[in-house]
């Protein structure tokens, strides 16, 4: 049975920080693709690969000592890609409220041992957040892919 999502729960730690004093950015990014490699792993059945991120956006810093929850769900599949949805929200350990400090969208490919993509099962929005959210994930995959292409243009005019 595939799984749908996955979600981490940890303390952010002294070794985890900048020299601002705040959880790194690289850290976060890092529990990011960790989680949505879980996610990817746990929905294909196989070894999968970050192809991009799109939409990372920071809205408040991780603190020593908080706790924090990165959620990774299937928001969107094409036949070998999965478009994840990860959020990170963090908190006091002792009151357990959460608040958001960052999301984006997270593509993956699923993998054969000889590296060639391979097909995965497709996802079927059924609630009405699992249809805005792969609304959502589409809209980012066509920004990332217009971007993409734009920079190529960009490249070749030189």
């Amino acid at each position: 049975m595939s799984q749908q999502s996955v979600t981490f729960r940890f303390l952010a730690e002294p070794t985890d920080v900048n020299f601002g004093g705040k959880v790194h950015g690289g850290m976060v990014m890092k529990w990011i693709d960790q989680a949505g490699y879980a996610c990817a792993a746990g929905w294909s059945g196989s070894y999968c690969v970050t192809v991009s991120v799109a939409g990372m956006r920071f809205h408040r810093p991780i603190l020593v000592g908080q706790i924090v929850e990165v959620s990774a769900r299937i928001a969107h599949t094409g036949n070998t890609s999965m478009q994840i949805f990860i959020q990170v929200r963090c908190g006091d350990p002792k009151t357990q409220r959460l608040v958001e400090t960052n999301h984006c969208i997270i593509s993956f490919i699923a993998m054969d041992q000889a590296g060639y993509p391979i097909q995965i099962p497709q996802f079927k929005a059924k609630t009405e957040e699992d249809k805005k959210l792969e609304a959502y994930a589409v809209k980012m995959k066509e920004i990332a892919i217009q971007t993409e292409s734009l920079l190529e243009q960009t490249l070749s005019d030189k």
